[in-house]
């Protein structure tokens, strides 16, 4: 499959399924070819079949929304690999690795770099590698995650937005839980925005 983005440093696919349009990632390190499937949301083969001719050593999940997990039982089961998430939020299975804010996992000659940026769930979690971004369902094209009118998660969203991801370079890449890419550069300067509106 074409690369969602390759370069020396990272090998990124993009694989979108189920009817939300959701996106899930494969990281891959260039030299080792390990590598991390972030999210179980739905549709195993066509995970499988994106994350073919990598070597697949865990499932990363940046929640555990009902929409990110549906396929995760069978991936996990016909990978044969550790599920890493925060305890902040329940899943269909359970967790091998319980992930906290500055963790750092080996994928290669690479690190992943854990954040916890809770305020769409109690788990909420985002990957960096270098000056790439899985952002889960925190930070999208135009704000934040949906926390549902909830006053107390509107402001925990944006204060881990603010503190967590918007503290990186501005041309760190951002790739969200659903559709397309976006920067931190082209984000940050709408924070006010986001907060004035209060969604």
């Amino acid at each position: 499959m074409t690369h969602h983005y390759e370069g020396p440093d990272l090998i990124v696919r993009k694989i979108e399924v189920g009817t939300m349009e959701n996106n899930v990632y494969v990281l891959e390190c260039p030299e080792t070819h390990d590598a991390f499937v972030v999210d179980g949301c739905f549709e195993t083969e066509k995970i499988l079949e994106g994350a073919d001719g990598a070597n697949v050593v865990g499932i990363l999940q940046t929640h555990g929304h009902m929409d990110h997990v549906q396929a995760l039982p069978e991936l996990k089961e016909r990978l044969g690999v550790p599920v890493h998430a925060h305890t902040g939020d329940d899943y269909p299975i359970e967790v091998d690795v319980q992930l906290n804010d500055g963790d750092e996992l080996k994928l290669g000659n690479r690190t992943v770099s854990v954040l916890h940026t809770p305020g769409h769930t109690p788990g909420g979690t985002c990957f960096l590698i270098g000056k790439h971004l899985i952002s889960g369902d925190t930070l999208f094209p135009g704000g934040p995650g949906n926390t549902w009118g909830n006053k107390d998660a509107f402001e925990q969203i944006i204060g881990s937005i603010e503190s967590k991801l918007f503290v990186l370079p501005d041309e760190t890449a951002v790739y969200p839980g659903h559709g397309n890419d976006t920067k931190i550069g082209a984000e940050k300067p709408h924070l006010q925005e986001w907060i004035d509106r209060g969604w």
